[in-house]
């Protein structure tokens, strides 16, 4: 299932990211920082099935630790509060987060040995393409 996922992934490509920054009403100057960002994305799994993702950046540093299926508190790189679950369906690793009356989807899958992060706020999409090791 998540085994898949596990590992150290680098930020290759972005797009329409800003917009979607915009959308979930993250500010101008933290913007900037965002777009500028290149982060790894560290994912591993313990025995107990607790899965850990990574953002690292020289911007920011931001983990979270949570098991499928089974809401958390998360406080995201840009300090929304937001009730997170993350479940795993048809191959991707799906992320819904909620706060002040919103929600967003975060769909990360594997294709071609890369890993894409589909941001989905209403009608505005942003992908990100990670690739291991790079």
């Amino acid at each position: 299932m998540v085994e898949q996922f596990v590992g150290t992934w680098t930020l290759t490509a972005s797009e329409n990211f800003d917009e979607y920054m915009k959308a979930i009403g993250v500010g101008f100057a933290t913007r900037q920082m965002g777009n500028m960002a290149k982060p790894d994305l560290v994912i591993g799994v313990d025995d107990a099935g607790l899965v850990s993702i990574t953002s690292r950046s020289t911007f920011k540093t931001t983990e979270i630790k949570f098991k499928l299926s089974e809401e958390f508190d998360e406080t995201t790189a840009d300090g929304r509060k937001t009730k997170t679950i993350i479940t795993f369906e048809n191959g991707k690793l799906v992320q819904q987060q909620t706060w002040d009356g919103k929600k967003t989807t975060l769909e990360r899958e594997i294709q071609d040995g890369k890993l894409t992060a589909k941001c989905i706020m209403d009608d505005v999409v942003a992908v990100r393409t990670y690739e291991k090791g790079v």
